[in-house]
């Protein structure tokens, strides 16, 4: 009775391929494809900075900067703020990352030969002259890229890493001169934010391209196959953004995937909120369009 119940429920079908895609795609090659054709960024382009709390997220929360490089000719470069708390793993972690990135198509900055330590809330309270250190290595790497828009990890994305890359970085801007101006894109990843006011959709061609990118951070997604796990959350982001972004109650966009982001302006020396009301970037839309 249950199999001819499954059956005629095709929702059964639904949940059941889902677990077998997940089931399958463990048995998957890790990395080890070849670089994704793309074009060489003009030199005046604009620049893109992903401020990277371990190696990896520029894989899970580079949507809208894939497109911008994609679309609108930006150069984007990935900032390994840090590369992961382990020694034993920093060097196999920057390979990884170098491989991830060359895979994309996304430039690399390192902040450090094995990227800075103790990046948390609770180095910046009790470390003062060492936080000090770390703010001004991330305002050189600000002052000398002058990018037109970074992202950062949201103040509650839950790990301390990413709260502290929020606070490196506000804290770095803070020490540019009034002059200096950038839009800020807040990412999520462990944390959800509360008042996204951008949803973008991703292609499943991208998303395919960031779950394949991801895979070359081998030694993580072995021991946590969260790769696999990425195009879920991507739905999981529509469902979301559809009230956040597009107001409680409100028709939900047709996209299948899509990164939420919180845009606001730094811009004579404070953040700026843009107006109220959020914003939803389908993929027939090119991304720069937004910083326009």
């Amino acid at each position: 009775m249950g199999r001819l119940r499954d059956r005629m429920n095709p929702y059964a079908h639904l949940v059941a391929e889902y677990a077998r895609f997940f089931r399958t795609g463990k048995d998957y090659p890790l990395g080890g494809f070849p670089p994704l054709p793309c074009s060489q960024a003009a030199a005046n382009a604009p620049v893109g900075l992903i401020f990277s709390p371990h190696p990896d997220d520029e894989c899970i929360v580079g949507g809208l900067a894939i497109r911008l490089m994609r679309e609108s000719g930006w150069s984007i470069r990935n900032v390994a703020v840090t590369q992961g708390s382990n020694r034993d793993r920093q060097a196999a972690r920057l390979s990884e990352l170098q491989d991830a990135c060359n895979h994309l198509g996304l430039g690399l900055i390192q902040t450090a030969p094995n990227g800075l330590e103790a990046i948390t809330p609770k180095a910046r309270q009790q470390d003062p002259v060492g936080w000090a250190a770390k703010v001004a290595v991330t305002a050189d790497i600000l002052r000398r890229e002058s990018p037109k828009a970074i992202f950062v990890p949201h103040e509650q994305d839950w790990n301390g890493s990413h709260i502290g890359v929020h606070f490196l970085v506000q804290d770095a801007l803070a020490t540019l001169p009034t002059s200096f101006t950038t839009h800020l894109m807040d990412t999520e990843y462990w944390g959800q934010m509360t008042r996204p006011n951008l949803m973008v959709e991703l292609s499943e061609s991208q998303v395919a391209d960031q779950v394949t990118a991801l895979s070359f951070h081998v030694g993580e997604v072995r021991r946590n196959p969260f790769h696999l796990l990425l195009p879920a959350w991507m739905q999981d982001n529509v469902r979301r953004g559809s009230e956040l972004v597009g107001g409680q109650g409100g028709a939900a966009p047709d996209y299948g995937f899509a990164t939420l982001y919180r845009h606001r302006i730094w811009r004579g020396g404070k953040l700026e909120e843009l107006s109220a009301g959020g914003r939803n970037l389908g993929c027939a839309e090119a991304a720069g369009v937004l910083f326009t």
